[in-house]
């Protein structure tokens, strides 16, 4: 299992759960597996064409992942932040 950590800003998707395992053999296969269990949480993260939103940043071990097709393994830890913004 992957390890991921969410954003406060998602928590209300994840039960307030800021740290989830979750299964696949690549960004999108982990986001796909929380969706299920979260549904809705994939959506605010990745847009319709598949692509990371602008708004949005996806690490893997601390490297920015550009492409939600990385591939991630058992020891990986798949990071989301969300943008802040205010005024």
């Amino acid at each position: 299992m992957v390890q991921v950590f969410i954003p406060s800003q998602l928590t209300s998707y994840t039960e307030g759960a800021s740290r989830l395992a979750a299964e696949g053999a690549s960004i999108a296969q982990v986001l796909d597996d929380l969706d299920r269990r979260f549904p809705g949480l994939k959506f605010r993260v990745i847009d319709e064409q598949d692509r990371i939103r602008r708004h949005m940043r996806i690490f893997r071990n601390g490297d920015r992942a550009q492409d939600i097709g990385l591939a991630v393994n058992e020891a990986d830890e798949v990071l989301i932040f969300g943008a802040l913004s205010g005024g």
